[in-house]
Formats: C-alpha cells, sequence, structure tokens
C-alpha cells in the first residue's frame, strides 16, 4: 500500500459531485458530521459496560467515543509528525492523518445495538439458538448470507450504517471520505470468514468495501477469498477504543466500588517504575481525593500508552503497508506496560463484567433483543396481518419494512432494532407487551 493513495478525500456516494471550497478539510467535515448526527447522539442512551447511571455517573457509548476520538487524535498526530519528517520531500498531506483517525473513533461504535457488547450476544444468540433458527434455511434458498445474523457484528453495523441509502436518504450514506470509512472497518472480510464472531460488512456493503479498497488501494491477504489487508489507520483506532476501554472501566469500577480504593492504584501504579513511579506518587499527593488522584493515573497512563503504540506503529511502518502486521498495537507495547494492561484486563473479566448490575443487563437485553425481534420480523413475514400493519406503523419510513427477500426483512428488523437507545428498547417493549400503557 502506499500513503498517497490511502489518504483520500474523495468522498462516497459524491464522487462525482462539484463541492466548493471549504476552509474545513474533508477529513474535519467528516468530523463535524458525524458530531452533529442523530445516530453519533442516541450513543448518550447506550450503554457502554455498567447500566446507565444513578447517582455515580459512568461513561456511556457517546463519552466513551468522545474519549477514543481524542485519543485517536493524539496518536495520529504523533504519526503523522513522524511521517513528515520521514517524508519531507513527499507531497503527500500526512497532516491529515490526525483527523481521519479521530473522526473514525467517533464512529466506531455507532453500530453498536442498545445494552453494550450483551446486545450483540443477545442478537446473535436469537438467531443461532432462538427463534431465529426457523429462517436459516429461506435465507440461504434466496441467496442470502446467513452468517451476517448469525455473528451480528456492530462494527460491520457501523459501515452499513454509514454507507447504506436508507429510504429517503441520499446515497452514499453519510457521505464521508474513502480513508474515513476504511478507518472504521476493523475486520475487513466478510462474514463467512469470521473470527470469533468478528467481521466488517454486512452481504449489502460487501460492494461498497470493494469501492473503497480500490480507491484506496487496500490488496487481498488470500487469492481465493475476500479477505483483505487491513487499512494501516485502523490500528490507532483500535489501538484508542483498546486504551480506554480497558484504563476507563477500571476508573469506573472503583466509582462504583466494584474494586477498592488500594486495588485501582495498585493496578494503575504497575503501568510505571523507578524514577517516573516515585515522580507520580510524588504528585498524587497534592490532592487528597481519592477520584482526582486515579483520574491523574489514568491520564499518565494513557499518555504513556499512546507514546508507546506511536512507536510501535512506526518501527513497523513497512509491515502495515505490506498488510502483514498481525497484532493490535496494544499487544507491541514495552513488556511491563503489556504486563499491566494484562492485569488490568483479567480483573475487569474476574470483578467487573461478572458484576451483578452487568449480568443483568445482559439478561435483560437477551429476553427485550428476543421478543422484540420475533415480533418485528413477524410482522414483516405478515404485513397483511391486522397486528403487523399497526406495529410496522411504528417503524420510521427510513426502513424497508416491506422488503422483498426473507435476509432484506430480517436486516431491516435489526436496522430498526440495534439503532434504538437502551430507555426506546425497554420503553418499547412494555408497551407492545401492555407493562406499560398510556394514561387515561
Amino acid at each position: 500500500m502506499e500513503w498517497s493513495k490511502l489518504l483520500s478525500g474523495k468522498r462516497l456516494g459524491v464522487e462525482n459531485y462539484h463541492e466548493r471550497k471549504h476552509e474545513r478539510t474533508n477529513f474535519q467535515r467528516d468530523y463535524d458530521r458525524l458530531i452533529f448526527s442523530s445516530p453519533f447522539r442516541r450513543l448518550q442512551n447506550k450503554t457502554q459496560v455498567f447500566p446507565l447511571p444513578g447517582s455515580v455517573f459512568v461513561h456511556n457509548r457517546l463519552t466513551h467515543s468522545l474519549e477514543v476520538s481524542c485519543v485517536g487524535r493524539s496518536l495520529g498526530k504523533n504519526v503523522s509528525a513522524r511521517l513528515m519528517q520521514n517524508y519531507n520531500d513527499s507531497e503527500v498531506n500526512f497532516s491529515e492523518i490526525d483527523s481521519i483517525v479521530s473522526a473514525a473513533c467517533l464512529a466506531h461504535d455507532m453500530g453498536n445495538p442498545p445494552f453494550g457488547h450483551s446486545g450483540e450476544r443477545a442478537i446473535a444468540a436469537y438467531f443461532a439458538d432462538g427463534k431465529g433458527q426457523q429462517f436459516e434455511a429461506k435465507v440461504r434458498e434466496e441467496g442470502g448470507r446467513w452468517e451476517d445474523f448469525l455473528h451480528f457484528e456492530g462494527n460491520a453495523n457501523a459501515m452499513r450504517l454509514l454507507t447504506h441509502q436508507f429510504k429517503g436518504r441520499r446515497y452514499g450514506g453519510f457521505a464521508l471520505t474513502y480513508s474515513t470509512l476504511a478507518s472504521v472497518v476493523k475486520y475487513p472480510f466478510a462474514s463467512m470468514y469470521a473470527k470469533s464472531g468478528k467481521f466488517g460488512f454486512f452481504q449489502t456493503e460487501e460492494q461498497t468495501y470493494q469501492r473503497i479498497s480500490d480507491e484506496l488501494g487496500i490488496p487481498k491477504i488470500s487469492a481465493d477469498k475476500d479477505i483483505y489487508a487491513r487499512y494501516p489507520l485502523v490500528y490507532l483506532v483500535e489501538a484508542a477504543d483498546d486504551i480506554c476501554y480497558q484504563i476507563m472501566d477500571i476508573e469506573d469500577a472503583q466509582k462504583l466500588r466494584l474494586l477498592t480504593k488500594e486495588e485501582a492504584l495498585d493496578l494503575f501504579f504497575g503501568f510505571f517504575e523507578g524514577k517516573r513511579l516515585n515522580d507520580i506518587k510524588k504528585t498524587m499527593t497534592i490532592v487528597d481525593d481519592v477520584n482526582e488522584q486515579v483520574a491523574y493515573l489514568r491520564s499518565s497512563i494513557i499518555g504513556l500508552l499512546v507514546d508507546e503504540c506511536t512507536h510501535e506503529f512506526l518501527a513497523n511502518e513497512e509491515k502495515f503497508l505490506a498488510g502483514t502486521y498481525d497484532k493490535p498495537l496494544i499487544e507491541g507495547v514495552s513488556q511491563l506496560a503489556s504486563e499491566a494492561y494484562r492485569r488490568c484486563s483479567k480483573v475487569a473479566y474476574d470483578k467487573i463484567y461478572v458484576s451483578r448490575d452487568v449480568v443483568d443487563i445482559e439478561l435483560a437485553g437477551y429476553h427485550i433483543f428476543g421478543y422484540l425481534l420475533e415480533i418485528i420480523i413477524d410482522a414483516m413475514m405478515n404485513p397483511q396481518h391486522s397486528y403487523s400493519k399497526l406495529l410496522l406503523n411504528r417503524v420510521p419510513n427510513q426502513y424497508n419494512v416491506l422488503a422483498s427477500t426473507t435476509y432484506g426483512k430480517i436486516q431491516c428488523a435489526l436496522d430498526y432494532i440495534s439503532g434504538m437507545t437502551d430507555v426506546y428498547a425497554l420503553d418499547l417493549y412494555r408497551k407492545v407487551t401492555g407493562m406499560s400503557l398510556p394514561a387515561l
């Protein structure tokens, strides 16, 4: 791959449209377009890990995405500054890398359904173990890709949300730049090649990704399979997500008292040693507030990991361009930081992700998703029924409830449900089950 092709300001769906000149670049406009979009705003009411806050505020999808974008911008700035030095006689505009990465970071979770990652698992379970199994033969018979539902993936759904022309909407979806879109796709292959349930695009967006890869010069890494090399900047987006996800979960867990102050501080101190550790401990004595101390440590760790991921990216630039780098950037940091990160991850899985509140959300998600999928898909399969007509009237006009294929009907139901917030999904469930009725 070549940087001269990889950094393209061409917009999907408006390639032939002559745009007036703006002070902002197309990459900066990608960022603004995402920030002001309804799907992005809805992230404020979607679970990150913990249930939406009561008296203690913890991260939701919106705050997580904003923080990931900030970290991604720092990574992009570091990388672009160094690449400009290395290619000082090049005409490639490396200075836009931070804009591309920060915009992609904003979008990386926009396809996630309500109730966090448990929402993804609940959807997949409905088709793998639940009543959704009945549609497999029909989907395959019609030429649809059943694996798209069997391994439902928020990243692939983000690609659809950003590029699909929904009813009444413009061609090209958000009309983002090819480079920003490529930076969102963490797993550049279809669902039949899913690794641990991860893939990058549905059958309906496969040709769109083909256009993006052709434009940017992203090669296939398999002669007989549609598996592409990862776009180099995806690694920076992924690293920003990895840094924020693990570190912020520890901070939230301490606020919610799932971890003691001592446990949280011990985990965070593990990232440092020697003089740096002593200096950090000395600085922490300036304040007595535990939350402020943890926040200071968290910011120090993020700075450390940003620097180390930057170094790892630049040290392996040739591998990224050749499509041969085969691990997340976070796994390439120093031994001390890597061991401390693994300790945080282990504690998160042992103590945080199995906490009662988190598990309760997962249990609720399975039940709510299963029921909503069942009645909405049934209504689309039988639109002539009286109840179906009433229910389908609740579905916004942008969704094609009259899709001609079984695959299309199921995908329409998933478009609608995955776009819901936690509160909307719960409210709809209560209303259609009669648990909540309008006041008389």
